[in-house]
């Protein structure tokens, strides 16, 4: 008998700003940059990547292209982004 599997996209399940919130905060929690920047891109996917690429000035195409799997975003095309999304980025002192 095969197995039938479905595709999982998170976005389905990023419909409300307390589902992103939470989603970024995990990702931000497991510390891999790679998860964190996957998860501000799947947020603005969630809310509809054009519209978030005019609101931090950023074409569609850096934004995809930044946000996929493997990209790497500047530091000012995350902080745009992060600003247009309600977030903001902040450096905190972690001396444990």
């Amino acid at each position: 008998m095969t197995l039938k599997t479905t595709a999982w996209d998170p976005v389905d399940r990023l419909d409300n700003l307390d589902a992103q919130d939470a989603y970024l905060e995990a990702a931000f929690e497991d510390g891999d940059p790679d998860v964190i920047v996957a998860a501000i891109g799947d947020i603005a996917r969630a809310r509809g990547m054009s519209e978030i690429a005019a609101k931090a000035n950023v074409s569609r195409e850096v934004m995809y292209k930044s946000f996929r799997t493997g990209g790497n975003p500047t530091l000012n095309t995350l902080s745009h982004v992060a600003k247009s999304l309600g977030y903001k980025l902040a450096v905190l002192p972690d001396r444990d």
